[in-house]
């Protein structure tokens, strides 16, 4: 029988192939780095997908690797900046997998001070960002400060990494929801309409979708939509920051396909898992910008969609194993710092799972924290 279709062929080497060391639900950023770690660890590992890899959250993000961002919860600040550190060597491996370099879109960010909504940017300011690239003195006056934040295109990374773990042993499964799991003597049984999977660990790291693979109300995300648009810059408007208020942000491509467009977010709603792109959400996100950068008036809207991001209540992943499940481990909640927190993820998660001490401290993204608070109803 003649297979044309590569989704066949995975379905095929799944039936033969049901047990592994590792299955990982879930084929976004979080997955595929966990899966490329534990496999450079020499371990087994399926990863599955009840749709297509990168599709999800991963892909809908604008790219910021914001560790110093001021409106981030201070107990991701070493997880941050850890994962940092690590971002070099992760993009290295995956272009060393893929043949896809994947470069940084910009360098820095001018980022508003809490309590500065800054309406519009000083003249001075933008003169910084047009023509003072490398600039980085402000007037402390100004309600702004420059990091040295970098950026990169996730749609970009995604293309990379999906080629990445094609070139490795791992099995990638699409189109392969988790039906049940179930547990015994040092293992999980992972059902799919495939097939039934027999794995050592199972890591649910299905973003806003995790917990709800096994109906467990106890330990689910909560979704979080998200906003967003591209613009295609006017000529005369060479953005190379990324600028960022407490309300919005745009972020500009400067390399690859999308280069000479910028990205301008986000809405944040609770609205389930609805992904319809509202006409008047983007209109106010643009009309945001416009203030902000009143040259983007004459920029051009090129597409617009909407993510959902994973949260929780006290929006900090949730790193570490199920307090009930045996062998079960959560990679979740990653909120609006997924792109930026996969490398540390990847490493600290496979520690745990080896039985190694990570490097730093994961006590505030035990699964454990959220045990007293099930009258919220939504872990």
């Amino acid at each position: 029988m003649l297979l044309t279709d590569p989704r066949d062929r995975c379905r095929l080497r799944l039936e033969r192939m049901t047990q592994t060391d590792i299955c990982i639900a879930g084929a976004g950023i979080i997955g595929l780095s966990l899966a490329l770690e534990l496999h450079d660890r020499g371990l087994s590992v399926i990863v599955l997908d009840a749709g297509a890899a990168m599709q999800q959250a991963s892909t809908a993000a604008a790219g910021m690797l914001a560790a110093d961002d001021p409106h981030n919860p201070p107990e991701i600040s070493e997880l941050s900046r850890f994962s940092l550190s690590l971002y070099p060597a992760f993009l290295a491996r995956v272009h060393s997998l893929s043949g896809v370099a994947v470069r940084f879109q910009t360098q820095r960010t001018l980022q508003a001070l809490a309590g500065n909504r800054a309406p519009t940017l000083p003249q001075e300011l933008r003169a910084k960002l047009l023509i003072e690239e490398n600039s980085t003195a402000l007037d402390p006056d100004s309600g702004f400060i420059f990091l040295a934040e970098r950026s990169i295109d996730p749609r970009q990374l995604a293309a990379a990494l999906i080629a990445a773990v094609a070139n490795t042993p791992i099995q990638a499964i699409y189109d392969s929801p988790v039906i049940s799991t179930s547990y015994g003597a040092g293992s999980v049984t992972v059902h799919t309409p495939a097939a039934t999977i027999q794995a050592s660990h199972f890591i649910d790291c299905t973003g806003a979708w995790a917990g709800s693979s096994d109906n467990d109300a106890n330990f689910r995300a909560i979704p979080v939509k998200g906003q967003m648009l591209s613009l295609a810059l006017p000529a005369d408007l060479p953005l190379r920051t990324t600028v960022r208020t407490e309300d919005i942000y745009i972020v500009p491509r400067t390399l690859g396909p999308a280069a000479g467009r910028a990205i301008v977010g986000a809405t944040v709603e609770e609205a389930g898992f609805d992904k319809t792109v509202e006409p008047a959400a983007i209109e106010s996100l643009r009309q945001r910008a416009i203030s902000l950068i009143p040259g983007l008036a004459h920029a051009t809207i090129v597409d617009s969609w909407a993510g959902l991001r994973p949260a929780t209540p006290d929006r900090l992943p949730i790193l570490g194993p199920h307090p009930t499940r045996p062998h079960h481990w959560l990679a979740t909640g990653h909120y609006r710092n997924g792109i930026l927190l996969a490398p540390a993820t990847a490493q600290v998660m496979s520690d745990l799972i080896l039985d190694r001490t990570p490097d730093i401290s994961l006590e505030a993204f035990s699964a454990s924290r959220h045990t007293l608070s099930l009258a919220i109803g939504v872990l």
